[in-house]
C-alpha cells in the first residue's frame, strides 16, 4: 500500500535525503532572510553597486565610442542619428496635425448672425 510523503520510513534512504535537504534548505532560507534584512548588508550592496556604476560607465562609454566609429565607417547611422531623426519627425508630425486641425476649421461653414437655433424659434409665425 502507499504511504504519504508526510509520514518517516526509517528503511527508505531517498526519504531520508528529502527530508535532510528540505530542513537544510528551510535553514538556508531564514539565515539568509535575517542576513539579507540587516543595515551591513544595505550598505554593502550600495557601495558595489556604486562602484559597478561607476567603473562601468566609462566602459561603455568607451564602447559607444567604439560603435560609433564602426557605424560610420559602414555609412551606417548611430543612436544619435536615429534619436535626431525620431525627433524631428515627431515635430513634423505635430505641425501636420496643427495644420489639419486649422484645415478642417476653415471648412467648416461659417454662422450668420441671425440662423441660430434661438433665432428660427422667434421667428416662427405662430400667434395666439
Amino acid at each position: 500500500m502507499s504511504q504519504t510523503s508526510e509520514s518517516f520510513n526509517p528503511f527508505d534512504p531517498t526519504g531520508m535525503f528529502k527530508n535532510l535537504r528540505d530542513d537544510g534548505m528551510d535553514t538556508w532560507a531564514k539565515m539568509m532572510i535575517q542576513f539579507v534584512n540587516t543595515d551591513a548588508y544595505a550598505h554593502a550592496t550600495g557601495t558595489f553597486l556604486d562602484t559597478w556604476l561607476t567603473t562601468s560607465a566609462q566602459f561603455r562609454k568607451a564602447l559607444e565610442t567604439a560603435m560609433t566609429q564602426a557605424l560610420t565607417s559602414l555609412n551606417m547611422p548611430t543612436r544619435v542619428d536615429v534619436t535626431s531623426l525620431a525627433e524631428r519627425l515627431t515635430n513634423i508630425e505635430l505641425r501636420l496635425d496643427d495644420l489639419a486641425a486649422k484645415l478642417e476649421e476653415s471648412q467648416r461653414p461659417a454662422k450668420k448672425p441671425g440662423t441660430g437655433p434661438k433665432a428660427k424659434s422667434n421667428t416662427g409665425g405662430n400667434h395666439s
